[in-house]
């Protein structure tokens, strides 16, 4: 059984063939994935999509490049929307220093604000971080209390990992795990605990060798849980069963 954590078929690089994909996804070794909103568009079309089918899960937040359109209608309404069944997260939210589509401290802003709603839900939250290493520690170290949080393709030093395990993280690895220059996530993923371990795509992005330049999707997991495996020289089905039972623990599915 494999578990993607982290998807966007709402993406419109899917508006063509989402039905016929979702399809073939159903039957597939996917048993389970997140439709992981990054926009508030891009929430309720998650939400929508978590409720027409039953394997589907949905979180709702805003991803750093949109910190400048955030007020506090928008936090109402990820609020609201967060009530739903089918929503098992806030996410993604976070920090990208490599683009600055936001200045800094409104990201900084926006990013303890949606914590803060993942406190009050008492909903786990996925935390998107480039290039804003310390920054991104910093403000999870000290807003976060008991919520749950996953950093998502995680593309930080194994050192770091060190650090967020004090904080009880989790972290999920995606199609860089697979690339030729992978040195930084393959000793990542040597030092996190086999009970915090997660397996993504971030589809339709970050497609894993051998259909790297390619549409990537949910089915494609199968490559990055294969990788991983290898690396830690875990049987792959076991691993398979270790990262499912960890999402379905981190997102809290029955």
């Amino acid at each position: 059984m494999l578990f993607d954590t982290h998807a966007h078929i709402d993406d419109e690089a899917f508006d063509l063939d989402r039905d016929e994909l979702i399809e073939q996804i159903q039957k597939s070794d996917v048993k389970k994935f997140v439709n992981v909103g990054a926009s508030l568009d891009g929430s309720k079309r998650s939400m929508e999509l978590a409720n027409q089918y039953d394997f589907i899960y949905a979180t709702v937040g805003i991803h750093p490049h949109e910190a400048s359109t955030i007020d506090d209608s928008q936090m109402d309404l990820l609020r609201l929307w967060a009530k739903d069944p089918k929503v098992v997260a806030i996410g993604e939210i976070g920090l990208d220093y490599y683009y600055d589509f936001a200045p800094r401290d409104v990201q900084k802003k926006w990013f303890k604000e949606q914590i803060l709603l993942a406190e009050e839900l008492q909903l786990p939250y996925v935390v998107h971080s480039r290039d804003a290493t310390k920054d991104t520690y910093d403000i999870i170290s000290q807003t976060t209390k008991d919520t749950r949080f996953v950093l998502h393709s995680y593309s930080q030093s194994a050192e770091m990992v060190k650090e967020y395990k004090k904080l009880n993280a989790y972290f999920s690895f995606s199609g860089p795990i697979t690339f030729k220059n992978a040195s930084t996530p393959i000793e990542a993923v040597k030092e996190v605990p086999l009970d915090r371990l997660l397996i993504e795509t971030d589809s339709p992005y970050l497609t894993p060798v051998p259909l790297r330049g390619k549409r990537n999707n949910p089915m494609n997991v199968h490559f990055v849980a294969q990788k991983i495996s290898e690396i830690l020289q875990i049987p792959y089905e076991e691993l398979c069963s270790i990262t499912y039972h960890n999402a379905c623990r981190f997102f809290g599915i029955e």
